[in-house]
């Protein structure tokens, strides 16, 4: 489960509820129907008439990237196994390799390893991997953009709501009492826009964003570490230059570690 999407929709809740209690508002106001159905029907029509059906249809699949937390590979565990897989590969030759590819659980790895191993040119190589991350960084685009362009429909779908909220209000200008609930009810369209549109929706897509990029950062770090293995780029070089990927108070810890494994292994 992603923790901080959990965290932020029930503190986003949490704060809107408190916040209507210590003005002296009842919470209740917000269980208006026609102002759920303005915002949220509304906002699904708008996504609808944005996008092709076809790219609408992974929003479930969207949500559950947002709730649930994707393993993904550790940068220094990567870049330990090619420091690895170079020293077999300088050793016994990319062949030795053959058997390693087949247990490489990511698919993308897998691909790379299978081309390095075949023996595609280099700069074959990191043209389809890169034009495979192209693709990949395309779809993400094109996913964060629905929760982009709804945050943006939701609160001024909210304005829609308070302005058919005072149409019903100003027919009721006679009645005091019955004037004072339809103002207020016609205000919480304008609350239930601004909250999904800037506590959900648009959030969402920052989140979606910053997946994206740490995804994306995890595959050129696997096209760099397989193009140097198949130049025959030494351990130490290989580590070196995935080292950029690292932030720089973790270099000295991984060093460290690779030191203490090499002496292991002497030892």
């Amino acid at each position: 489960m992603e923790k901080s999407t959990v965290i932020g929709v029930v503190l986003g809740i949490v704060a809107v509820v408190v916040g209507m209690i210590l003005k002296h508002a009842s919470p209740a106001a917000l269980l208006n129907s026609a102002a759920f159905m303005i915002i949220i029907v509304g906002t699904i029509a708008a996504i609808l008439n944005a996008f092709p059906l076809s790219e609408v249809k992974r929003v479930p699949a969207l949500f559950k990237i947002l709730f649930t937390e994707r393993k993904l590979p550790e940068k220094r565990e990567l870049i330990g196994q090619f420091m690895n897989w170079a020293s077999i590969a300088r050793r016994e030759g990319l062949l030795a390799l053959e058997n390693t590819s087949d247990e490489i659980e990511d698919p993308f790895l897998r691909n790379g390893m299978k081309m390095i191993i075949d023996g595609g040119e280099p700069d074959f190589v990191r043209d389809v991997l890169n034009e495979e991350i192209h693709a990949i960084e395309e779809r993400h685009h094109a996913n964060a953009l629905i929760f982009t362009q709804a945050g943006s429909y939701a609160p001024t779908l909210g304005v829609l709501g308070a302005v058919v909220g005072l149409i019903a209000a100003l027919g009721n200008l006679s009645d005091i009492d019955a004037l004072g609930l339809s103002i207020s009810a016609a205000f919480v369209a304008t609350l239930l826009g601004i909250f999904t549109g800037y506590v959900l929706w648009h959030p969402f897509a920052n989140k979606l964003k910053r997946k994206s990029k740490q995804e994306i950062e995890i595959k050129k770090i696997m096209v760099e570490g397989l193009l140097s293995i198949q130049a025959g780029v030494s351990p130490a070089a290989i580590e070196q230059k995935l080292l950029v990927y690292i932030p720089f108070h973790e270099r000295a810890d991984m060093k460290e570690e690779t030191k203490e494994e090499g002496a292991a292994v002497n030892g």
